[in-house]
């Protein structure tokens, strides 16, 4: 099967990693053709054996933080770890059975710091190995692991409704 044709096989994840990334439909269909577009032009870079999807993702990842970049200088930043952010303001409608949990789990994901949200994303969701993801991002598969252990803690606390930094005092 030729490297091309392989491609199309990874569009749907893609497409998937993409919008957990951007929290966008218009705009991650367009950093997945930036992907394919990129992956596309420069497929004589990619070495028959390897991974292709790592290295699929390690292209939309570099795109990813690129935009970021050029939009974090354009753009007034927002944090939503503000007590007094409106959280209903980044909510999408689901059509899953059960849309509040996926909602809530969203909003979670989207509080998390980029570097924990992506590693969470790429193991959990796409079922990336560490040393994958830590090609893909390139990180060290120490820092992987660390990133993935902080934001599933990170993700159970807010989908408690407890903040993660907040220790509960007992009195006696």
């Amino acid at each position: 099967m030729d490297v091309r044709d392989q491609l199309y096989e990874h569009v749907p994840r893609l497409r998937r990693y993409a919008r957990a990334l951007v929290n966008n439909r218009d705009l991650a269909d367009d950093l997945v053709q930036d992907t394919l577009e990129r992956a596309l032009g420069h497929l004589a870079q990619f070495r028959a054996g390897t991974d292709l999807r790592a290295w699929l993702f390690t292209i939309m990842h570099n795109l990813f933080v690129n935009q970021v970049r050029r939009a974090s200088a354009r753009s007034l930043h927002v944090s939503i770890d503000d007590e007094d952010f409106d959280h209903a303001d980044v909510a999408v409608p689901a059509s899953q059975t059960n849309p509040l949990e996926v909602r809530d789990l969203d909003v979670a994901l989207q509080r998390l710091p980029a570097g924990q949200r992506e590693v969470v994303l790429l193991i959990g969701i796409e079922e990336m190995s560490y040393t994958d993801v830590a090609s893909a991002l390139d990180i060290p598969v120490g820092t992987v692991m660390s990133r993935l252990s902080r934001g599933r803690e990170r993700l159970r606390a807010l989908m408690a409704g407890t903040r993660q930094d907040t220790k509960l005092k007992v009195v006696k």
